[in-house]
């Protein structure tokens, strides 16, 4: 993701998140951390056609990696670009040398929860509240060994 990325992607962020989406300040922050020797994030985007239809964003840190985002349009649910997309997201995990990578989804969102739980990751608590203004719960999961999850996999496009 670059500079250029952001008003695409906050047009698509508040589509797909209305109740809790991300500021331009936030993306910006993020985006800040993710270029040279000293970063800790990685955000990537997906283009189809000319227009952004997906975007993704981890933060690594001590050896721990927190998967912050991963959205893709409606009309691309269920193509396995959310898969493409955390594919690579567990690589740059691998990269940043991380050995657990850990996310939070809303408990609602049983469509996201079975994707992660095929790349092996598991619920290991609750934040209550954690979504806001909705103040809808997080199911909190947790991923080990992140380099094994993506071992083999390869990703055209």
């Amino acid at each position: 993701m670059r500079w250029w990325d952001i008003d695409p992607v906050l047009d698509l962020e508040k589509e797909l998140f209305p109740e809790d989406a991300w500021s331009r300040g936030m993306f910006w922050s993020e985006l800040a951390h993710s270029r040279g020797p000293e970063a800790t994030r990685r955000y990537l985007v997906a283009e189809a056609e000319g227009r952004i239809v997906g975007y993704a964003g981890l933060v690594a840190s001590g050896g721990q990696g927190d998967v912050q985002t991963i959205a893709v349009v409606r009309d691309l649910w269920g193509s396995g670009l959310g898969a493409r997309l955390l594919t690579e997201l567990l690589r740059a995990a691998t990269a940043f040398e991380c050995t657990e990578v850990m996310l939070e989804c809303r408990v609602d969102n049983i469509r996201a929860q079975k994707l992660y739980e095929r790349f092996g990751f598991a619920p290991i608590g609750v934040r209550r509240g954690y979504y806001q203004p909705g103040n809808v719960d997080a199911l909190v999961m947790c991923l080990s060994d992140p380099s094994a999850s993506v071992q083999g996999t390869e990703i055209h496009g």
